[in-house]
């Protein structure tokens, strides 16, 4: 969300974290997929429309009259007239009550199942969710902001951890600096610092050895089967793969900034 926009005329208001990775959306513009906007696919497309006069202005229903007249008039758009409305939006324009509108669109389903689209250039912010507290409160209650930072961390953690997989495989080996020195040769398994490297102990003809190292590594969600055919191609075998819940840095650049914002 634009945050400047989030705490305007409200000095109290502190940002806590600013991308919580969900709740997204965005404020945007859409018109009719067909009649005289069949081939509109771009704001400049829908700008170079000669409809538009002073007596026929382009008709816009939102629940957001300002932002959205501050973004059509910095678009270059001269004849806009705004219509008031609340719910049901979408239904304006096939009824011919609007032109276009300007709403709230995450999925885009239901501007599909209006006959409607967004049109290139006609987002006018994009939103998610934010997490803010009061500057008053983090500064004189007790024990909140203590609270603020563990709740920071826990969140960064987590959402730290929802992009990664720990990945834990067995490999045949001389000594775990062998083994590690093979691991570091792949790009995609390098881990968050570098791989962790245990020997597996078993029992042969009545003696403990090891033939076997366990590696286990960290790698992007993305990175995921690529990382499974470099363990493959350097001896890896016994692939587990693991969810993390929380990856925890030494300290989150978030709370050093909260501080900084709070002259702390």
């Amino acid at each position: 969300m634009c945050l400047n926009f989030l705490c305007q005329g409200n000095e109290d208001l502190v940002v806590v974290h600013d991308a919580l990775e969900f709740g997204h959306c965005r404020l945007s513009l859409a018109v009719p997929k067909e009649g005289i906007f069949e081939n509109i696919h771009t704001m400049e497309d829908l700008l170079k429309m000669t409809e538009w006069t002073e007596e026929r202005p382009l008709r816009v229903v939102t629940g957001f009259g300002y932002l959205g007249n501050k973004f059509l008039r910095e678009k270059g758009f001269k004849h806009v007239r705004f219509l008031s409305a609340d719910g049901a939006l979408e239904s304006y324009p096939p009824m011919g009550m609007a032109d276009a509108i300007v709403d709230l669109v995450s999925s885009g389903t239901t501007l599909r199942e209006n006959n409607l689209k967004e049109i290139d250039g006609g987002v006018v912010l994009e939103s998610q969710a934010t997490l803010v507290a009061s500057r008053k409160s983090l500064h004189k209650r007790k024990g909140v902001l203590e609270v603020t930072h563990e709740l920071l961390e826990r969140l960064e953690a987590h959402l730290r951890a929802t992009a990664e997989l720990m990945v834990t495989a067995n490999m045949r080996g001389n000594s775990a600096e062998e083994v590690a020195e093979r691991v570091l040769s792949q790009t995609s398994i390098w881990g968050l610092q570098g791989p962790t490297v245990s020997p597996v102990y078993r029992r042969r003809d009545g003696k403990v050895d090891v033939e076997y190292y366990a590696i286990n590594v960290v790698v992007p969600q993305k990175l995921l089967y690529k990382s499974i055919q470099q363990l493959r191609s350097i001896g890896g075998s016994g692939v587990l793969v693991t969810k993390l819940t929380y990856i925890f840095d030494e300290e989150t650049p978030r709370w050093r900034n909260l501080l900084s914002e709070l002259g702390l």
